[in-house]
């Protein structure tokens, strides 16, 4: 049973930033949230837009809230908007339905968290977040 350190919610982080270097994505916010939804580590590139901070927690956020990875919630919120827009509502704000929220599970499918990446377009926001989970040895569910 793997718990999510903070050792290894800042490896995501920087093996993210890794991931971004490696695809020369613009500049980008990473957030690591716990199985509760509280933010265990967050760090951004130098010059990312204002609101990237929150969009990357409110990615990791929204897919916590469903245990879905954010593309699976991005697919509701097109196919189900009331629904969604409900979620939105009960949450206070705080789920962003698009890609690029993905939760991290252990071997054995337990969900520990949920990385939120916010800065460059979703899909590669969500290559970031999933390459992160999987150099600190983790399973990665985008919500496929």
């Amino acid at each position: 049973m793997t718990d999510l350190t903070l050792a290894l919610a800042r490896k995501i982080i920087d093996e993210g930033f890794v991931k971004s270097a490696e695809l020369g994505l613009k500049p980008l916010a990473i957030a690591v949230l716990d199985a509760a939804g509280q933010l265990k580590a967050f760090a951004r590139q130098d010059a990312p837009a204002l609101l990237r901070a929150d969009i990357a927690i409110g990615k990791a956020y929204g897919a916590l809230a469903v245990g879905l990875g954010s593309r699976a919630l991005n697919r509701m919120a097109i196919e189900r908007p009331h629904f969604v827009q409900g979620l939105e509502s009960i949450s206070g704000g705080k789920i962003v339905p698009v890609i690029g929220g993905v939760l991290i599970k252990t071997a054995e499918e337990r969900i520990v968290g949920a990385v939120g990446v916010s800065g460059d377009l979703s899909e590669n926001d969500e290559a970031v977040a999933i390459a992160g989970i999987e150099a600190a040895g983790l399973s990665a569910d985008p919500g496929m």
